[in-house]
Order: structure tokens, then C-alpha cells, then sequence
């Protein structure tokens, strides 16, 4: 045989020392990495957030109604409508439109939402919020500005026969401070302000 032909050798003992650790080490950061981690990982998040590791779930007379960080789609006038989505507020398909802001077929869906909402809620194009003529990154996003909210109160107190008074005052309870005072803008959840509104016709009814 040639010096330079490679000789195989059938497995020893030595080879079976070395597989040995090499397998226990594989299962072993397995079970850690793999297992032992997720489990730390959720016990702690149920423990120290349970509301939040549960998707922030919003219950009701024991249903729940849905999420504070889901958006819903509202059509009644009674209610306070989201920013539009271009997933359909559907959560699995989380998206947005992907089109550039130079796209004509994008501009002309703004300029028609802002005429649709102008009209709606009986106020000038120009007056109408920017983030409620267009579509968030995410698709389903809960919150719309303070002054999306306000140009809608109009609306939502004269199909509720409410003072529009009581209207903003609720308006006001649900605006949220930019987090920690700094991060991002203050915003109204749409879907806990709309079930605010729920509960005060059902407290007038009942007086």
C-alpha cells in the first residue's frame, strides 16, 4: 500500500473517550440554552409582567374584548375611529403599505382619507390629523393622537346624545404621557377610551 494512501482505522477506545464529553456537552447546552432558559425566561415574565406576558389582554364582564396593543376597526359613529390598516387590523399580517412617500397611488389614498374624514367629522382638509389619513408601520397600531382624537369628539357625542363636554373630559383621561416622559408623543388608546364611552351609557342607563 502507498505511503501516501490514507489508512482507516476502526473506532478505539480513545475515540469513544472523546465522543463521550462531546455528547454530554451537546445535551447538556441543550437542555440549558434550549429548555432550562425559555422556562426561566417565561416563568419570570408571567411573574413580573403577568399582564403583559398574557398580550395585554382587555376583559369585560369575564370576555375578552381585545388587546391594548392590538388595534380594532370601528365603523358605529358612536365610537372613536383607528388610524387606517393596511393589514386589515388583522395581526398576522402585520405590515404596512411598503409603498414610498413619492408614490402617486399613496398620495391619492391620503388625499382621499382626509376628504372622507373631513367630511365625516365636519371639519376643513387641512384640519384633519395626519395620522388618521394614513397607515401605520405595523398595520395594527392602538393609538391615535390626541388631536385625531379631538376632531372626532364632535361626532362621538351628538350619536351618543352626550355633552361633548363629558366626551373630551374622557378624552383626556385616556391621553397618555410620552413614556417616561420623553419617549415617543402622547397618544389615546382607541379601543379603552371607546369602552370608557360603553361604560358611561351603560352608568346614564341605569341611573
Amino acid at each position: 500500500m502507498s505511503s501516501r494512501e490514507s489508512t482507516v482505522h476502526a473506532p478505539t477506545a480513545s475515540d469513544a473517550g472523546t465522543l463521550r464529553p462531546a455528547l454530554v456537552l451537546a445535551l447538556l447546552t441543550l437542555s440549558c440554552a434550549g429548555l432550562a432558559y425559555a422556562l426561566l425566561a417565561t416563568g419570570l415574565g408571567r411573574l413580573l409582567f403577568p399582564d403583559q406576558a398574557q398580550g395585554s389582554l382587555i376583559e369585560r364582564d369575564g370576555r375578552i374584548v381585545g388587546s391594548a396593543l392590538v388595534a380594532q376597526p370601528f365603523a358605529d359613529a358612536r365610537y372613536f375611529f383607528p388610524r387606517p390598516s393596511a393589514a386589515a387590523f388583522d395581526p398576522m399580517a402585520m405590515a404596512g403599505s411598503n409603498q414610498a412617500r413619492s408614490n402617486p397611488e399613496l398620495l391619492q389614498t391620503i388625499a382621499t382619507a382626509r376628504a372622507e374624514i373631513a367630511a365625516r367629522e365636519g371639519i376643513d382638509v387641512a384640519d384633519v390629523p395626519a395620522d388618521l389619513a394614513t397607515r401605520s408601520g405595523s398595520g395594527i397600531d392602538p393609538h391615535i393622537s390626541p388631536d385625531a382624537a379631538r376632531v372626532q369628539i364632535a361626532r362621538v357625542a351628538a350619536a351618543r346624545g352626550l355633552d361633548p363636554a363629558q366626551v373630551r373630559a374622557l378624552v383626556d383621561t385616556h391621553t397618555q404621557a410620552p413614556t417616561v416622559g420623553m419617549l415617543g408623543a402622547a397618544r389615546v388608546d382607541v379601543l379603552a377610551l371607546n369602552l370608557a364611552l360603553d361604560a358611561a351609557d351603560a352608568t346614564r342607563g341605569a341611573e
